[in-house]
């Protein structure tokens, strides 16, 4: 079986890497951009994708270049706490859960594709346009801006904005809180996210990864993923949040670049595959940032992908697997996804609170954490028991549910 794969990034390269371990070794990835970049910054890779990765033989690599996460914390904007809960090993996981640099990561990828595959195996400057391919099948892995996906739907026009932006950079700096901590921070106007996304230099001080979200004017340009801005633009939306753990104003004003991310994502499709062809990834199911799922769900994809091929199950199989799934989770993301603990807390308390149960009981809390996982596929128990998605010498005869 012949595998053409377009799109060079963590959806594609971990394709490549999960057909070749299922034993599909004719495999080329090709990418558009003559040069590929380590860009993007920071992103959490949760315990279903680490688990992947690492039934790839990649566990140890990931943990040289990740921050192993020890916990989730929302507060308000007066930093007092709403929520808290331990994450990866700290939560009874069996895989640790990464806060890493995404350029980092995909170049881990890179490296492990030419390594199994040959150096061969990845052609750039190859951009896929069309369908009709000298492959068996063809998978669209070539981001929110997909010429495969186009091909499949050519009237379905630009990616959706929501009308809210991203700004986002790094910083070295001191840790904060644990030196593993998750930080969430904010209300129903706006959000800022903070975590380290790699371990500390000789001197102490970690690479922290930032963002801030809020409502942007309608003439914000949308789809430039890597547009420099001035800090000056955004920052005194943030002037008075300095916490007795961190200062926010302070860790921006030190970063070195930082760049404006629209927020935006597409409807779920009818639809990933046909005969030959199928999707994943941002080309399948671009999705907001909220909840930590988009490159979780591409590693996912990838993996199911290899599986559904490898075993005969075929493309409707790992269509019937993913689709349902990823299709939730984008509708979900619009609505704050677990995030909507800061939205809720913020209309009840707007000017902060002396006792957080009063504002919103523990059972209430534990349920929206609760329901994310369920819908994303993350619950400790339920991920730590289901079957793995490698392919062994015999063909595997119960398929797991996700």
């Amino acid at each position: 079986m012949r595998v053409v794969i377009a799109g060079a990034g963590i959806a594609g390269l971990t394709a490549a890497l999960s057909l070749h371990a299922a034993g599909i070794t004719d495999v080329v990835v090709r990418e558009s951009v003559d040069e590929i970049q380590p860009l993007g910054v920071g992103i959490n890779i949760l315990p279903h994708a680490v688990r992947e990765l690492a039934e790839l033989g990649l566990g140890d690599r990931l943990a040289e270049i990740g921050v192993p996460t020890a916990d989730l914390t929302f507060v308000n904007r007066y930093g007092q706490v709403i929520w808290s809960e331990p994450r990866g090993l700290n939560a009874g996981y069996k895989w640790p859960q990464y806060s890493i640099h995404r350029g980092r990561l995909q170049f881990m990828l890179l490296d492990a594709v030419r390594e199994r595959l040959g150096p061969e195996a990845v052609v750039t400057g190859s951009p896929v346009t069309e369908l009709d391919h000298d492959a068996d099948v063809l998978v669209g892995a070539d981001g929110i801006r997909s010429g495969v996906r186009a091909a499949l739907f050519p009237d379905e026009g630009a990616p959706l904005w929501s009308g809210e932006v991203l700004w986002r950079g790094t910083t070295y700096s001191k840790p904060f809180m644990t030196g593993r901590s998750m930080l969430m921070a904010g209300d129903d106007v706006q959000k800022v996210v903070v975590y380290p996304i790699a371990p500390p230099d000789p001197d102490g001080n970690v690479l922290i990864n930032w963002a801030i979200q809020r409502r942007a004017p309608e003439t914000t340009p949308r789809g430039d993923w890597n547009r420099p801005v001035d800090i000056g633009k955004f920052i005194h939306h943030v002037a008075d949040w300095r916490f007795d753990w961190l200062d926010v104003p302070k860790l921006i004003s030190a970063a070195e670049a930082v760049y404006e991310y629209p927020m935006v994502d597409r409807d779920p499709l009818p639809y990933w595959s046909t005969e030959k062809v199928t999707l994943m990834g941002d080309a399948a199911h671009p999705m907001y940032p909220t909840g930590s799922n988009g490159a979780v769900q591409a590693i996912i994809d990838a993996r199911v992908l290899a599986y559904a091929l490898a075993t005969g199950r075929g493309l409707d199989f790992y269509e019937s697997r993913r689709r349902p799934v990823t299709s939730k989770i984008v509708l979900a993301n619009r609505q704050d996804g677990p995030e909507v603990i800061l939205r809720t807390a913020h209309q009840r308390a707007p000017r902060g609170f002396s006792d957080i149960e009063e504002v919103m009981p523990l059972a209430e809390r534990e349920e929206i954490a609760l329901h994310y996982k369920q819908m994303a596929g993350f619950v400790p128990e339920v991920l730590n028991e289901r079957p793995s998605w490698s392919v062994r010498a015999e063909e595997h005869t119960d398929a797991p549910s996700q």
